[in-house]
């Protein structure tokens, strides 16, 4: 069992949460995770980068001159790579980096970045986080008290208008909810911070990762 203290918005301690490891898959599962890692980044990817090849370029198909005679090296047509304006030898076409893993897969891979931030003690939970309007103030305030000075995901429950307002003017600080957290949002940040609610929800059999 995983001890992981809660505190309230004024950063003072009110409880502490066990958690179990075997909830969160028991080890951490790194080829896993870093085929997860490697496919969320690939999924972001354009793959638009585009050049024009011969066939791409405009003009006469022609050869431009005969082969010998004319004292000039030889020449195809306008089109040819080696002249100006030409096509490129190895031109760049637009692909797809897109990957895939299942759905188990990629559940196994968040509960493996989750309990490897359990592990490091880079988890925060706080008992409970509402605002009565969207305030940025606010929210400042609450990272101070409990220390978080440094890159930050922050988990809640369910989606909140006004903490999601809140929290979109401060660098470093990213929102995401228990149902739509994966493996590359908690390892791209330093610290996690989640609401007592997230982190059960997430500790129980848990909602299937988009």
């Amino acid at each position: 069992m995983i001890q992981v203290d809660v505190y309230n918005k004024t950063g003072k301690k009110v409880d502490t949460l066990s958690l179990d490891e075997a909830a969160f898959g028991s080890t951490v599962r790194l080829p896993l995770l870093k085929q997860a890692l490697v496919m969320y980044q690939a999924n972001c990817r354009q793959g638009s980068a585009r050049t024009k090849c011969r066939s791409m370029i405009e003009g006469s198909t022609r050869k431009i001159y005969r082969q010998k005679g004319t004292g000039n090296a030889r020449a195809g047509n306008i089109r040819t790579p080696v002249r100006r304006g030409g096509g490129r030898t190895f031109a760049k076409l637009a692909r797809s980096f897109r990957q895939r893993m299942p759905a188990k897969a990629r559940r196994l891979a968040r509960n493996s970045a989750i309990l490897s931030k359990l592990q490091s003690q880079d988890v925060v939970v706080i008992d409970a986080l509402s605002m009565e309007k969207p305030r940025t103030k606010d929210m400042v305030a609450v990272m101070s008290a409990l220390k978080l000075d440094r890159s930050c995901l922050l988990t809640v429950a369910g989606h909140d208008t006004n903490v999601l307002k809140s929290c979109r003017n401060i660098p470093g600080l990213d929102v995401t909810t228990a149902e739509q957290v994966n493996a590359l949002d908690i390892c791209s940040k330093h610290k996690m911070l989640c609401t007592r609610a997230a982190i059960e929800l997430l500790a129980s059999v848990g909602p299937q990762e988009n």
